[in-house]
């Protein structure tokens, strides 16, 4: 039978001793519900106990509910304290309140998503950051966001190039001109990364992988000679009608990066 923690502010017990003692449980589920307790009856005594668990839990869901947690406190309480976590040594403890971050919304906290987050060396903290900033950058900023996170191009592996790549997509079309000048980098990895990206960002229905392989493709004939190899593909010219579905989807994913080649090859 699962183990019911029941967090009772008329109990004798000090509210923050006993959320603390469920929290560090050694049952998930004990420490879920412990969670969803302390949102469920907000308590400004709850929290350093909840900041201070985000820095150490290991399971995702807990970590999410504790940040629900905390945004059912006041702002006024909360906030602060957060923002005192992103300089944390802790990495863990720098994500997890950018995570809050995002779950807040508070669009007040934008001064806070500073350079040194950006290019965290920890890379699951820069990639919450780059999701945190998408959210909260006001319009105006957008372009600086962009010049920081194209410097980023190439970095990591394919999770971390996805997470870049998405939050310059969901930026619009204010990445055009920089995704443009990364395209002719000499460095093979900047050069496919923006080249997918510029593709995912032209036809969102691409898939990642797929993109970066035409990407790739591009990178390694040249800009001309991959569209012209693209637009002489079977199937693109009249007959797609008779080509088998697989080839018909490489040709017209080919098409498709013909078309980014050429409007890019000038850059």
């Amino acid at each position: 039978m699962q183990e019911v923690v029941s967090i009772n502010p008329t109990n004798g017990t000090p509210q923050n001793v006993r959320v603390a003692d469920a929290l560090s449980a050694e049952n998930p589920s004990v420490r879920l519900q412990a969670a969803l307790a302390a949102g469920s009856n907000p308590d400004p005594g709850f929290l350093e106990t909840l900041v201070e668990r985000c820095a150490v839990e290991p399971d995702f869901f807990v970590r999410d509910m504790l940040s629900w947690a905390l945004t059912r406190l006041p702002p006024e309480i909360t906030l602060p304290r957060i923002r005192r976590e992103l300089a944390s040594e802790r990495t863990q403890a720098r994500s997890q309140a950018l995570h809050t971050l995002s779950k807040t919304g508070d669009r007040s906290a934008w001064a806070w998503i500073t350079r040194d987050l950006l290019r965290d060396p920890d890379e699951e903290v820069a990639r919450t950051a780059w999701r945190v900033a998408v959210v909260l950058v006001p319009e105006g900023e957008k372009g600086d966001l962009v010049d920081e996170l194209v410097m980023q191009l190439g970095r990591g592996d394919r999770d971390v190039r996805l997470s870049l790549s998405r939050a310059l997509v969901e930026l619009g079309d204010v990445t055009e001109p920089a995704l443009e000048k990364a395209v002719a980098s000499p460095d093979p990895a900047v050069a496919t990364h923006a080249r997918a990206t510029e593709l995912l960002r032209q036809s969102p229905e691409t898939g990642f992988d797929a993109a970066v392989e035409e990407a790739k493709r591009v990178v390694a004939l040249g800009p001309e000679r991959a569209a012209a190899a693209a637009a002489a593909a079977p199937g693109v010219a009249g007959t797609a009608e008779t080509a088998e579905p697989a080839e018909t989807t490489r040709s017209v994913e080919g098409a498709k990066v013909a078309k980014v080649a050429a409007e890019t090859a000038e850059c």
